[in-house]
């Protein structure tokens, strides 16, 4: 049997590694997005951007590459976005409604990958942490991510939920503030509270293992 004993890398490395995904699923369709809408309109601008994010999975797929999950939740919301402003003809409360239908689309990936044996939150985590795969294989780490995929569609949901019941109940200045407070305080506690269970599975993962290697041993 594997006793492996696993620790998280240094927050300055979790960063490095996540930076090239960041700019390559958030930064770069955005920079286009605007470049484009100077010079070619709304509809140029939305079509470069999502044209972007299908360049970079097709790039991974010819390359036999792993796509990134951060890159394939941006594509998803992204497509969302992209569809519905082409058919509504960009109108202010359809531009501001997408981005919380595409959140309220994540949700919906997060939750349904749950019974399909897949959670979203191991994929993510493969993408920012090299994780061993006797630790990844374990029953309790298998739950761990179980649950914070779960959190993370709870949180997507609501998300969604409220910033649809600010856009339709509030005026569009009042409505930017209130959403920002309210996404703002959704994402922080559940990156609080992700990184607190996955630390308390992480400690018990590492005393179960230290336990084993001692009976292995004697």
């Amino acid at each position: 049997m594997d006793h492996h004993h696993f620790e998280l890398p240094r927050l300055r490395d979790l960063a490095r590694r996540a930076a090239p995904q960041v700019l390559e699923a958030t930064l770069v369709p955005l920079a286009l997005f605007y470049a484009a809408l100077r010079f070619l309109g709304p509809t140029g601008a939305i079509v470069a951007a999502l044209a972007w994010n299908y360049v970079a999975l097709s790039r991974r797929l010819y390359r036999r590459e792993k796509a990134p999950g951060l890159l394939i939740l941006s594509s998803i919301a992204l497509t969302a976005r992209s569809l519905l402003a082409l058919v509504s003809g960009a109108s202010l409360f359809v531009y501001f409604l997408q981005p919380s239908l595409a959140t309220a689309l994540i949700g919906g990936a997060f939750l349904l990958s749950v019974p399909l044996g897949r959670p979203l939150a191991e994929k993510l985590a493969h993408d920012f942490v090299p994780l061993p795969a006797s630790f990844v294989k374990r029953p309790r780490i298998r739950r761990l991510f179980v649950r914070i995929s779960l959190l993370w569609a709870l949180v997507s949901l609501a998300n969604a939920a409220g910033t649809i019941a600010l856009l339709v109940s509030t005026p569009i200045a009042t409505y930017l503030a209130a959403k920002t407070g309210l996404s703002s305080t959704l994402t922080v506690c559940g990156v609080v509270v992700s990184f607190w269970w996955f630390r308390r599975g992480l400690r018990r993962h590492n005393a179960e293992a230290a336990r084993e290697a001692a009976a292995a041993a004697a």
